[in-house]
């Protein structure tokens, strides 16, 4: 490691990651061992790092298995890459603050934004695809040792916790509308459309030149609105079919990008047009659904499974950002010493966007920049 050395702690706060469980699982420690850059790499100075569901369900072990869909599993099903202690978050940003061999030392001091995914291959195939805080330690954390490759600098006046609330997310449903083949002009149906991937997809639809038409909770329908739905459904409509039918004023679904699952499965099937595209990365209402083959194969349609992003869909992100074609939704922020409230008020929903966790020593320093 070299460059500025001498001002980096030997030491620092972090939340580990203890094993699989509840809350009690997560230890905020104070006397982590700062990581050094190895080749490659650079050492990152977190300001701040957004929260994703999968955090949660990694702390649950909620994935399941092929074998059984109630199984303690991790994130990944086969080559499991998940060690504890193991500090989680994905969503880094930061300052550049050291660099390891073969890293120029004029990247040191560059504000970047965290490519969290570890894509273990050249090509753009996700089959062998993992992601820091999983398989290496992620952001919630004073300092993340990450590949250089993987530090964006980004062309933009928005504040480090407002960068924070696009990586995780935003790829996630970018690469479920690259999955679907999401064209300008297209129709496409977004529940769960308040959280941090459903509020990202329906602003990179709009960016796409299609027209998002959003599923969401009661009370939320205005903020969603104003973001670029062009209309909204709440959730728990008795019919749902008919009600998004009256939304649209009777066109057509092109695509639906699903992250709620469970019991309305079915019905988002039947509200896509034939030869319709489906596309999840989620399941926050079940993942063991209902699917009626005869729907599926009489309407000709694509069932699309999605999960992180490619390199060029990261840096389309970063277009996007910089072109003020999207926009950030903080829903709230958190010093990482607050923690377990921090994924209490997660788990709970009662937010629009992404929630964001800074470290202590970062608190309200470059939040309004």
């Amino acid at each position: 490691m070299n460059a500025m050395t001498r001002t980096i702690p030997a030491t620092m706060a972090a939340v580990q990651l203890t094993g699989h469980g509840g809350l009690d699982k997560l230890v905020y420690r104070t006397d982590v061992k700062v990581p050094a850059p190895g080749s490659g790499e650079v050492l990152v100075k977190v300001s701040a790092c957004g929260m994703n569901n999968t955090d949660v369900w990694v702390r649950q072990g909620a994935y399941g298995t092929e074998e059984d869909a109630a199984a303690l599993s991790t994130w990944r099903r086969q080559g499991n890459t998940l060690t504890f202690p193991r500090i989680q978050g994905t969503d880094t940003v930061g300052t550049i603050v050291a660099v390891g061999d073969g890293v120029p030392a004029k990247h040191v001091g560059e504000r970047v934004m965290v490519d969290f995914s570890i894509y273990n291959r050249d090509d753009d195939s996700l089959a062998d695809i993992d992601y820091m805080g999983h398989g290496r330690d992620g952001g919630y954390a004073e300092y993340q040792a990450l590949p250089a490759e993987n530090a964006h600098v980004v062309d933009t006046d928005l504040s480090d916790v407002e960068l924070a609330t696009f990586c995780c997310a935003y790829l996630t449903g970018e690469q479920m509308l690259e999955r679907a083949a999401l064209k300008a002009g297209e129709r496409v149906l977004v529940t769960g459309a308040s959280g941090g991937v459903g509020s990202g997809i329906v602003q990179l639809a709009r960016a796409r030149g299609a027209i998002p038409y959003a599923v969401v909770g009661k009370g939320k329908e205005q903020a969603v609105l104003d973001i670029g739905a062009e209309k909204v459904i709440t959730r728990g409509a008795a019919d749902l079919p008919a009600a998004v039918n009256e939304a649209s004023g009777g066109q057509t679904i092109d695509v639906v990008a699903d992250l709620v699952g469970g019991a309305i499965f079915n019905d988002l099937l039947r509200i896509l047009r034939p030869e319709g595209r489906y596309t999840t990365a989620g399941a926050i209402a079940g993942p063991v659904v209902q699917l009626d083959l005869r729907t599926m194969y009489l309407k000709q349609l694509q069932l699309h499974g999605s999960s992180q992003g490619t390199r060029a869909g990261f840096r389309r992100i970063v277009r996007y950002v910089e072109e003020k074609k999207i926009r950030p939704l903080v829903g709230g922020v958190y010093k990482l010493s607050d923690f377990h409230r921090a994924q209490t008020d997660f788990m709970a929903k009662d937010f629009v966007g992404k929630l964001v966790v800074v470290p202590d020593t970062m608190w309200g320093v470059d939040q309004d920049r």
